[in-house]
């Protein structure tokens, strides 16, 4: 289940929420250094990542799944959100470069069709970042933040769904080593905190940021379905083969 619009914006607006923010901003930028000309969708609740790379990308907007709401984003510009179901984009084939979700994954009841959908609309050179709750961190197991809600993973567990889902993890990261509490001595040290945590726990940081690749000639596990109107036609041309043989023989 997708966690309110409402109870996300008022996260990322306290001080444990701009830590949160600025401390994953660094791992998306350390696998995405540069993305000029490029066009970056977000799928989730993205716009605290977003912005960095408005002058820099050709184009970026954030889809925002029906079942969570929407808020008009950015403040200072013209609005670059999307009201939409996540199995169900609005977007051409082949038409994104890059893709980051966050507050997604974990959440979405309809995770095949989504991913399913992300893949369609990536370009063959596109990439995915994910960005989840780690099972093994702390933040996971405190459901004050939105890192504590949803489906946590591990890195073995992620790159499998990835994998069923025709994407191929690959560079793989941590963040948020910073415990998630309000504590003035955690919020006045958080980089310190982090960069030891990265250093000492590599293991335990409170999300996984992983990127994968669209794998390109992976055979579609979605089968398409056949209408009723067209499997009458089918029936009745295997019926008219059927007869024209036995005429031939006779």
């Amino acid at each position: 289940m997708y966690n309110d619009i409402v109870d996300l914006k008022n996260f990322y607006d306290s001080n444990l929420g701009h830590i949160a923010r600025r401390l994953i901003r660094r791992k998306i930028r350390a696998i995405w250094p540069n993305i000029n000309g490029m066009s970056l969708m977000g799928l989730g609740y993205t716009v605290p990542y977003l912005r960095p790379f408005l002058g820099e990308a050709e184009r970026v907007f954030s889809v925002m799944p029906a079942q969570q709401g929407a808020t008009p984003w950015p403040d200072d510009y013209s609005n670059l959100t999307i009201l939409s179901d996540d199995a169900e984009l609005p977007l051409q084939d082949s038409s994104i470069d890059r893709i980051l979700m966050v507050h997604s994954v974990e959440c979405s009841e309809q995770l095949r069709a989504m991913l399913h959908e992300s893949w369609r609309v990536l370009k063959g050179n596109g990439r995915l970042l994910v960005i989840v709750p780690n099972r093994r961190g702390l933040w996971s197991r405190v459901e004050r933040t939105p890192f504590g809600h949803g489906q946590p993973y591990s890195v073995s567990q992620l790159s499998r769904v990835l994998r069923n889902n025709m994407f191929i993890a690959g560079h793989v990261n941590r963040a948020l080593f910073v415990p998630p509490y309000r504590w003035r001595v955690i919020l006045r040290s958080g980089y310190s905190l982090e960069d030891l945590g990265a250093r000492w726990l590599n293991h335990l940081g409170g999300v996984l940021v992983i990127e994968a690749i669209k794998q390109i000639y992976a055979p579609s596990r979605f089968k398409p379905s056949i209408s009723r109107e067209r499997q009458l036609v089918l029936n009745a041309v295997t019926r008219v083969s059927t007869f024209q043989k036995s005429d031939i023989k006779e």
